[in-house]
């Protein structure tokens, strides 16, 4: 099979690879569309240890099952694999499983033909939604499910508050979307890529601006600040601009670079959540969502064919495409 794989830093190729082997309780899925994750670029960029090359990396999913009890179903693959059996996963929460593993992770991922997943993992796609729509449940249900524990503890309902998405990539645009559909009173979303910023504004009814710019918000603002970086930087802006009893909900990866003003959260009583990828109810109620066109026609996702998937990795990189997503698509090369 054709696969578009991980070589080393900044380096992907697109080559021939073995047909993945298919275990017991396992379904070989013919991939339809496999979206681009800011996780996938980090690796790109030499920052992610745990993925270590020669890899095929992809957790963004969407295909045809070819064999089996499942063959022809339409699926949309949960990436996240966890043993099942611990107290975590026994609690529903399998993104907490100590020995949980992901697709172009610990195992082969779907930046190719083919792949082999746990019967498990495999969501039915409604008829009405494309394989290139609902390639976005996992990222959909990252966003879904940091709102949602925000939503837990904010001292408001999300249609009283105003909230500041910093990062206007896939995870950031997406909660956007989301925060739109629960009534956000105001939304701001923060991007320092000119190009993005135009899309973000044509997609959603937001005040979005330059980081980097002069007009900035005012401190203490906000009562949910998402931050869809993860940085040193993010996380100073952050504490600076979460209001006096808010939330900061953390889903990006960038770095662990110190930023996080612990002294204001204490002395502020901001409260500062952590959030990793989602579980199965998150998954399930994104998959709605997309299917539904709860948050929009998602016309602002590009797509490309496999074969171009080490430019399209270059073209992030020097921030050369305003699409928040961008899918790859084996079967068109």
């Amino acid at each position: 099979m054709k696969a578009l794989v991980y070589t080393g830093t900044q380096s992907m190729q697109l080559r021939d690879e073995p047909t993945p082997e298919v275990g017991i309780g396992e379904s070989l899925v013919r991939i339809e569309a496999s979206g681009i994750c800011g996780s996938d670029m980090h690796a790109w960029h030499g920052h992610d240890a745990r993925r270590v090359p020669p890899m095929i990396l992809g957790h963004e999913l969407a295909g045809i099952v070819e064999g089996g009890p499942h063959a022809g179903r339409r699926v949309a693959i949960n990436p996240l694999i966890s043993c099942a059996n611990c107290s975590d996963c026994r609690a529903g929460l399998p993104n907490l499983c100590a020995q949980r593993d992901l697709l172009g992770l610990g195992r082969a991922g779907g930046y190719a033909e083919l792949i082999s997943v746990p019967d498990s993992n495999l969501f039915t796609i409604p008829d009405s939604l494309s394989a290139i729509h609902a390639s976005l449940m996992e990222p959909t249900a990252v966003s879904l499910h940091a709102i949602h524990l925000a939503e837990k503890i904010l001292s408001r309902p999300i249609s009283e508050c105003r909230t500041l998405v910093i990062g206007g990539g896939a995870i950031g645009a997406l909660a956007a979307l989301l925060l739109a559909q629960k009534g956000a009173r105001h939304i701001s979303i923060a991007e320092t890529s000119a190009p993005r910023r135009k899309s973000l504004n044509a997609m959603c009814d937001a005040n979005v601006y330059d980081p980097l710019g002069k007009e900035l918000p005012a401190q203490n603002h906000f009562e949910l600040v998402i931050d869809a970086v993860g940085s040193g930087i993010t996380r100073k802006t952050a504490s600076a601009l979460v209001r006096t009893g808010g939330v900061i909900s953390h889903i990006g990866l960038q770095d662990n670079e110190a930023g996080l003003d612990t002294r204001r959260l204490t002395l502020q009583e901001v409260s500062f959540i952590g959030n990793y990828t989602y579980n199965l109810s998150d998954l399930q109620a994104a998959l709605n969502l997309l299917a539904d066109k709860s948050i929009g026609d998602l016309s602002w996702v590009e797509t490309r064919p496999l074969s171009d998937g080490a430019v399209a990795f270059e073209d992030i990189h020097h921030a050369r495409t305003a699409a928040p997503k961008i899918v790859l698509l084996p079967a068109n090369g």
